[in-house]
């Protein structure tokens, strides 16, 4: 059986250094870029409908949290800057972007330097149809 999710105890948005902050009861505080949380969105948008199907974002360095909710007891919803708002953030999910930032930002220049593309390529335009409504 595993161990339970640590829970946030604090949420701060870092607007000027563009982090958001968290605090976990284990006594755990990590500060997560909204880069990262970007990129890494649990979102259909970006992780796609299965394995294999993921967005590469890039274009993301400067992007910023216009607004955060909490949904329910176990999850933040952010909204980017970038009109990007559907990703929900679980305790589980930030505990990880916090903890194993070094190794996912290294998986995430891993696939920029594959695509040939950096950081701040901008992304290209959206095609239609790209997500089928449920």
């Amino acid at each position: 059986m595993s161990a339970p999710t640590p829970q946030p105890t604090a949420l701060t948005l870092h607007q000027a250094s563009r982090v958001l902050e968290v605090g976990f009861d284990d006594g755990a505080v990590f500060r997560i870029p909204f880069e990262l949380m970007r990129v890494y969105s649990p979102s259909a948008e970006v992780q796609g409908h299965g394995p294999g199907q993921e967005t590469l974002q890039t274009g993301k360095r400067d992007v910023g949290i216009s607004q955060i909710e909490l949904v329910g007891h176990y999850a933040v919803q952010p909204s980017f800057t970038d009109g990007h708002d559907t990703g929900l953030f679980t305790w589980g999910l930030l505990y990880k972007l916090g903890s194993e930032q070094a190794e996912l930002w290294s998986r995430y220049e891993q696939r920029l330097a594959e695509a040939g593309v950096t950081r701040d390529t901008p992304m290209p335009a959206k095609t239609g149809g790209a997500c089928a409504s449920h």
